[in-house]
């Protein structure tokens, strides 16, 4: 056997093996170094807020949701094109006199939903129901 094609062969694989350790420690220089710069950025920012310099509830507590009924605003059949409208493009209008009357006169044709519902459980009969929403 040829001593010398052994060698260079060894040479060879030897020279392989540092080149892959060389790259290796080339991309964990490189993210140790990232790690660094970003630390160093991080030490620039400003501190994060104190409880002290958060924004507190009011003094009567949450807001609330206001519910208000609005006059109806009559509309032409042939509708109304933009520069026919008022208060660019939002009617101008009012809060009704009799809240509470307006709601029960809109709400009166509301039925509850027969039958199943928009989504039936999966693999349920068909006459089952509501499911776990009944």
């Amino acid at each position: 056997m040829n001593t010398t094609l052994i060698s260079l062969a060894l040479d060879r694989t030897l020279t392989n093996i540092a080149w892959f350790l060389v790259v290796g420690l080339a991309v964990v220089g490189v993210l140790l170094g990232g790690f660094v710069l970003g630390r160093r950025v991080r030490d620039h920012e400003p501190a994060p807020p104190t409880p002290e310099t958060q924004p507190h509830l009011p003094e009567g507590g949450a807001v609330y949701e206001v519910r208000e009924e609005r006059d109806y605003v009559e509309i032409p059949e042939g509708g109304l094109r933009p520069h026919e409208m008022q208060g660019y493009g939002n009617f101008g209008s009012r809060t009704h006199d009799h809240p509470v009357e307006a709601r029960a006169e809109r709400e009166s044709d509301y039925a509850p939903q027969e039958g199943p519902g928009p989504h039936p459980q999966p693999g349920a009969p068909p006459d089952a129901g509501r499911g776990a929403h009944a």
